[in-house]
């Protein structure tokens, strides 16, 4: 028999002693000599053997012996497709495992499961099977309501779960067909049975204004009521404040005081003061004092941090207090009387903070000024809007000359500033989008910014060195990998980043930011460096800031619609009043790991429900534009095609199918489509004509195609 004849052989007599139900695991040599391999043929039995459990044929264990594949039991997150299969992500593994449809066990997108690695017989990709639902993660569905004769269906709405729920007869609320609902699942089913469930809500139907965007917020679970008891202590809150609450507080009614915000923003929670001293500047930065109002375990602070944060989407707000508070006492409306928590800084000329004041104080707000109206003061010189606030004018101009100098001394220190444009849309009384446009930062948004980031800074260091319990914004350093990727990334495009000992400095990526300011890639790199970077979260402990390459941030100056800004202004005051004992200090130190957690936790459920509606609506707007022309950029290269935003920020995929007249080649290296015949390419930064060829609601998708393949650059 020859060696490869002997090879085989032996591995079909080691599969069926393995797989014998008497077999226990045992090492290599045990192995060998029940089967009769000579010594000489060691080595070579050992390559069968690491074959076996590369393959997922046989698994090992720690201890070196050698069993059946069904010892190799993870668990992971199980990630649907619309199509019935899916993968599972395993905390330590490299790369996903496919789990084909017909081995799901009734797994659906989230889920927490068991799973077994069976085998890469799909080239290098790991396949397993699902063994045990562990945890399930959609107790209950959004969808789109069919009504049958005796029973229904419920279409979920989330693109990754493909399978229908089932709705018997006297479990639909009396919905029809149209109507979008929540469903409760109350069987799972398996994998030759669908899941079965009842309705709980019905939203509305599916043509009904506002009806889709309520869907989206059911999906999250984000709460749009508050709880009777919520709203009973609400009600009990004053409209304004009586002389008791001002004993111990620093007076500043008598400072020029301005809150400077968005044109439709009501929960104004910061205000500004500034003033030319000696030594530099005197920087107010004034925030509401909510913790006088929302005490800690009162139903207000557990609806507070139960939400985590104000939701903000195209068409309403989710506020996380209720608007007696956010609207009414605690918003720094004009002219009004107002407890504050003020951070007040000297500032010299070269940004450099030399001392500070945190402060409970009481404030009045002199104007209620626009980021439109202080952008025509401080940049366009308007003389009508500079006549109108003829008395801030010169405080508008110093607040501008401050802000300068803060940029810049933290742009010498590395701090990146991503400068994307954000989507703007303009919906009708029905909730129809008639406009999507970039809404981009001025002037006086960066003012604000520079004064919020310096409080934020200052109250944070401060804070690290009195050693308080405290919640910091934790921005982490990039993983060494991406960052090599996106070095060889770049390099296609002849820039570079300079790495140090398998890190990166986050003035690199300042320095990258700035070279490709206005250069064709300029959008592409920009979203390719963010992407790099991990995400910022909240953490009891001080881990500093990449991105703004701070060594103490946190963030204090958004009480009213975020909580980890509310948690420490109670700490900050208990302090203040000398009352953060040791005993207080240990009850702040032992629940701050859950609220961070928590407040992490929900502010990506906002930010995804945010994308989510904006998508949308980008998706209804270009419904109604199929057959139109638009320039673009190519933002994105994939191996099924390439994705071009227009604009006004919508982005579109351009199939590889469309590409008819040449077979197009990816190179993930250099992020192109490469036409084999006559070499045209798409790439990253390019410009071209496309016409809308399809738009999708549920898959948030819109489709283009080129106008001609012989496209030109415009």
């Amino acid at each position: 028999m020859t060696d490869e004849l002997l090879l085989k052989d032996r591995k079909e007599r080691l599969l069926a002693v393995i797989s014998d139900p008497a077999y226990r695991p045992m090492k290599r040599k045990e192995l060998s000599v029940l089967l009769s391999v000579p010594q000489e043929k060691r080595d070579e039995f050992q390559e069968v053997l690491d074959a076996l459990v590369a393959e997922g044929r046989i698994s090992l264990s720690k201890r070196g012996k050698y069993g059946k594949p069904e010892s190799l039991v993870y668990t992971g997150t199980f990630i649907g497709n619309e199509k019935g299969f899916g993968f599972v992500t395993v905390d330590g593994m490299e790369g996903n495992v496919h789990i084909a449809a017909e081995h799901t066990k009734g797994a659906m997108h989230g889920d927490q499961v068991e799973i077994v690695v069976q085998s890469g017989s799909h080239g290098k990709r790991t396949e397993g099977r699902v063994t045990k639902v562990l945890v399930r993660a959609n107790p209950t569905l959004v969808g789109y309501y069919q009504k049958h004769k005796n029973f229904g269906f419920v279409v979920p709405d989330h693109p990754r779960i493909g399978t229908d729920i089932f709705i018997p007869q006297g479990k639909d609320m009396g919905a029809v067909t149209g109507h979008k609902v929540v469903a409760t699942i109350t069987d799972y089913g398996q994998e030759h049975r669908a899941p079965e469930g009842m309705i709980t809500e019905i939203i509305g139907h599916v043509n009904d204004p506002g009806t889709d965007i309520l869907s989206i917020v059911r999906a999250y679970g984000i709460p749009d009521e508050y709880p009777p008891e919520v709203m009973e202590q609400a009600m009990t809150m004053p409209e304004g404040i009586c002389p008791s609450e001002l004993v111990g507080r620093r007076d500043l009614r008598d400072w020029q005081t301005v809150t400077i915000d968005g044109e439709d923003a009501k929960d104004l929670d910061d205000a500004v003061t500034i003033s030319r001293e000696d030594f530099g500047y005197r920087l107010g930065v004034h925030i509401a004092d909510v913790s006088h109002y929302v005490t800690e375990g009162s139903p207000l602070d557990k609806e507070a941090l139960s939400r985590g944060t104000s939701v903000y989407l195209v068409d309403r707000v989710l506020p996380m207090l209720p608007h007696r508070l956010s609207n009414g006492i605690c918003s720094l409306n004009q002219g009004e009387d107002r407890l504050a928590l003020s951070c007040i800084m000297d500032i010299d000329g070269q940004g450099r903070v030399l001392g500070h004041e945190i402060a409970e104080t009481v404030i009045r707000v002199d104007r209620r000024m626009t980021y439109t109206a202080v952008r025509a003061i401080v940049e366009d010189r308007d003389e009508q809007t500079m006549c109108e606030y003829a008395d801030f004018v010169e405080m508008f101009d110093l607040m501008k000359e401050l802000a300068d100098i803060l940029r810049k001394k933290r742009k010498a220190r590395g701090s990146i500033d991503f400068d994307f444009p954000e989507t703007k849309v303009i919906l009708d009384a029905k909730g129809r989008p008639t406009e999507i446009r970039a809404y981009e930062r001025n002037v006086a948004t960066r003012i604000i910014e520079d004064f919020m980031l310096v409080a934020n800074e200052t109250v944070a260091e401060d804070s690290f060195w009195q050693e308080l319990p405290f919640l910091y914004r934790v921005h982490d350093n990039p993983d060494p990998q991406r960052m090599r990727k996106l070095g060889v990334f770049i390099n296609n495009f002849g820039y570079s980043i300079r790495m140090s000992n398998g890190g990166v400095h986050p003035k690199e990526l300042q320095k990258l930011l700035t070279r490709i300011e206005g250069s064709e890639e300029e959008a592409l790199i920009s979203r390719l460096t963010l992407r790099s970077m991990k995400q910022a979260n909240y953490m009891p402990t001080c881990g500093g800031h990449f991105g703004l390459a701070a060594q103490y941030y946190t963030h204090f100056t958004s009480p009213i619609r975020r909580y980890p800004d509310l948690q420490i202004h109670r700490i900050l005051k208990e302090n203040l009043h000398g009352g953060l004992t040791e005993t207080r200090a240990s009850h702040y130190h032992g629940i701050l790991a859950q609220v961070a957690n928590q407040c992490s936790r929900t502010e990506r459920r906002a930010d995804e429900a945010e994308r989510e509606t904006i998508r949308m609506k980008k998706c209804e707007y270009m419904s109604g534009r199929i057959g139109e022309e638009f320039t673009g950029v190519i933002s994105g290269v994939t191996g099924w095609g390439f994705y071009v935003e227009l604009p006004n920020t919508v982005e579109g995929l351009v199939h590889v199918n469309e590409l008819d007249d040449d077979y197009y080649v990816f190179s993930e290296e250099r992020m192109e489509l490469r036409g084999e015949r006559s070499g045209r390419t798409f790439r990253l930064g390019q410009k071209l004509r496309v016409v809308v060829s399809g738009a999708d609601r549920l898959m948030r998708t819109v489709d283009f195609r080129p106008v001609a393949v012989r496209w030109q650059e415009e």
